[in-house]
């Protein structure tokens, strides 16, 4: 498990992405389905996930770059194939530092609390593939601030000045 890496972007700089999936399973250790929208629960996370609840991992990202090297490999996976709660396209996820404020859509703020994960027991893809993207590229995060989040929503990383204005904002 890493719990940082720095890469060679600044993540000084403010990066823009979307959310392309919304994804929550019923049981642990199975695939997540893509729900379209979804209220992520403060110290908590996303409502009705199976991983939800008051740990450090309360909500999963995982890019679509990512699964991306996955089907180049030949396999057919896609969004929550990997059990992540949130697809993303356009953020460098795996770089980014532990801490970091991730913004989403109008209110929801996350923070990163790890990238990568240990798995304890190799997934279905791990044997197709011989790999898996998620110990090493999927990363997590604590809700601190709450609301609802849907596909097509806009991804901020890196302007600190949206963390006072999001826990400002009025509740919906």
């Amino acid at each position: 498990m890493r719990l940082a890496n720095l890469g060679s972007r600044d993540m000084k700089e403010m990066q823009r992405g979307r959310v392309l999936s919304v994804n929550i399973s019923e049981k642990k250790g199975t695939k997540k389905t893509n729900i379209q929208s979804c209220l992520i629960v403060k110290e908590s996370g996303l409502k009705g996930d199976a991983h939800a609840g008051p740990w450090h991992r309360q909500v999963s990202l995982l890019a679509n770059e990512s699964i991306q090297k996955m089907k180049d490999k030949g396999l057919n996976v896609g969004y929550g194939d990997f059990a992540e709660n949130i697809t993303t396209e356009g953020v460098d996820l795996v770089h980014l530092p532990i801490g970091t404020e991730i913004h989403i859509g109008e209110r929801v703020l996350l923070r990163v609390t790890q990238i990568g994960k240990e798995c304890h027991e190799r997934c279905a893809i791990y044997y197709q593939a011989g790999d898996c993207v998620m110990p090493k590229e999927g990363i997590f995060a604590k809700v601190i601030n709450e609301g609802e989040i849907k596909v097509g929503d806009e991804i901020i990383i890196g302007k600190n000045d949206l963390t006072a204005e999001a826990q400002r904002a009025p509740r919906k």
